[in-house]
């Protein structure tokens, strides 16, 4: 039977960090996502189904200016693409490092990304509940994906980096396990 899994958004966070005329870095992060994951078992190397979104209008990055600018078609074009899109392809590793492949879609542009993810484990909390939980990283350039402006300060430097450093927090929840019986009555 299929294990379903649900982000546990209370102690789960996802950031993006980005060079600001390439000597200081800003940091942003979405208050509003959702992650699925359905596996075989306990083990996410059996993962079918990894199915991440971010809300675009959430962006935050401590500053009202910017967060529209971002939100701008300049950038993530928010009223036409409203979310942020990850599917997972392959989820593979043992112990404490592995790999996550799969395919990002930001402002309608969809790219393969392989991220590093290290495993925290697998504990039950004091409510019974079964909880997984990972820190998640990776590069992305984003200028692949369409986010293409910039500018060039008097001295010759660009305002915005390409690279774009993705570091998340993720805590799973395991669902409760309907029972056969229980599903063919419904």
């Amino acid at each position: 039977m299929k294990k379903q899994w649900k982000i546990d958004a209370a102690h789960s966070e996802l950031q993006f960090k980005v060079k600001h005329l390439m000597i200081t870095t800003v940091t942003g992060h979405f208050r509003n996502f959702d992650l699925q994951v359905e596996t075989e078992s306990d083990d996410f190397a059996t993962a079918s189904k990894i199915e991440f979104s971010a809300d675009i209008h959430s962006l935050d990055t401590n500053n009202a200016q910017r967060d529209a600018h971002l939100k701008s078609a300049d950038f993530f074009d928010a009223d036409n693409h409203s979310q942020l899109h990850f599917a997972g392809t392959k989820f593979e590793g043992n112990g404490d490092e592995a790999k996550l492949h799969g395919q990002l879609t930001i402002k309608g542009v969809t790219r393969p990304v392989t991220l590093n993810v290290e495993v925290g484990g697998i504990v039950v909390d004091p409510y019974g509940q079964t909880k997984a939980g990972f820190t998640v990283n990776g590069k992305i350039s984003r200028k692949d994906f369409g986010l293409t402006w910039n500018a060039v300060t008097e001295a010759g430097q660009v305002v915005v980096s390409d690279e774009i450093k993705i570091q998340a927090e993720v805590q799973l929840v395991k669902q409760a396990e309907q029972v056969a019986s229980e599903s063919a009555a419904a």
